[in-house]
């Protein structure tokens, strides 16, 4: 099963530009979840924060009781060994095929043997559906094929948590879909902690358990994916209906004169678009042990969610018969 991550307080910094501050959630063990925001706040520096690979000024990472802030470098550094890295455009070696861009945390971080290595690169280029293509080199491929070639290099360690960074940028719908159903599978197979950070509202949608977004230094939100998809936040439902009326303007944030204009003209920003289902494990794969936890933890918190995402929640888990008397 994946690791709990856990965010405390996190506050980062360049200089005397404040990139957000105070962000605090957790990342269910096994789960998917989602971090989404408009473009300039910060999301990469997130995920490079979560792995230690930035510092913020304040605030905790806790991944089985080290903290990737202050813990010292040497625990940090075994910890990082359990992530897996999904970089925006592969990130792989031009000069080397496919196999080798995939064999190389193997030959770097391990002691294995060239015929292990072989075994296992061909497992994670399977799962990913490059199978055939080993020699090819990334030039030669497409950038659909780049990016499953990265996941694939993700995999290789036996990750327990994998950050996926805009796994979707370059693609067109129909690579998304794919991809989106690629990282589902991949976790009813691995149950693995995912953090995806993304622009796209169909992966948003569809993907995860988990969903949070980040605008104006801050954490808007972080919870089950239903309470971002229902919340009538103005930042929140301009961002998921592609609207230009609201917070988000073309520098991240309009100014109080702009907004001002606008709610004089409309009575209410646009409700976000009708709550998609979650996608399913592919015919043929294993259920994912992930669905069963998250359901008993999401029906636990019940109470304490908005009405909105309690009906949606509800709705979505009806047809299996068992949530009389869930809501009361």
């Amino acid at each position: 099963m994946g690791t709990e991550v856990v965010v405390e307080g996190l506050t980062k910094s360049f200089g005397k530009q404040n990139i957000w501050q105070d962000v605090t959630l957790t990342l269910p063990a096994g789960e998917v979840s989602v971090m989404l925001g408009p473009s300039g706040t910060g999301k990469t520096v997130f995920l490079k924060s979560i792995i230690g690979l930035l510092k913020p000024e304040r605030g905790r990472v806790l991944i089985n009781g080290v903290d990737m802030v202050s813990s010292p470098e040497r625990d940090i550094y075994e910890t990082r060994k359990l992530f897996g890295l999904m970089f925006q455009d592969g990130a792989l070696f031009g000069s080397m095929s496919l196999f080798d861009n995939i064999a190389f945390p193997l030959r770097e971080h391990t002691r294995k043997k060239e015929p292990e290595i072989r075994r296992i690169v061909m497992e994670r280029m399977e799962m990913v559906g490059l199978v055939g293509a080993e020699e090819k080199l990334p030039g030669e491929i497409s950038g659909g094929m780049r990016k499953r070639a990265g996941l694939a290099r993700a995999l290789v360690l036996d990750p327990q948590i994998i950050l996926c960074d805009e796994p979707d940028s370059g693609l067109d719908p129909v690579r998304t879909a794919y991809l989106s159903q690629l990282l589902i599978d991949l976790n009813a197979q691995i149950d693995a902690t995912m953090l995806i950070v993304t622009h796209n509202l169909d992966i948003a949608a569809t993907v995860p358990d988990n969903m949070g977004m980040l605008f104006r230094r801050n954490l808007v939100t972080f919870g089950p994916r239903e309470v971002l998809l229902t919340s009538d936040e103005p930042v929140v439902a301009q961002f998921l209906s592609g609207r230009r009326e609201g917070p988000i303007g073309m520098s991240e944030e309009k100014d109080a004169a702009a907004l001002a204009r606008e709610q004089r003209t409309a009575a209410s920003y646009a409700p976000p678009r009708a709550l998609a289902p979650q996608l399913e494990p592919s015919p043929g794969m294993p259920r994912r042990a992930a669905a069963q936890r998250r359901r008993e933890r999401v029906l636990g918190m019940l109470p304490r969610l908005p009405e909105a995402a309690r009906t949606a929640i509800l709705q979505s888990y009806a047809p299996t018969g068992t949530l009389d008397g869930a809501a009361s």
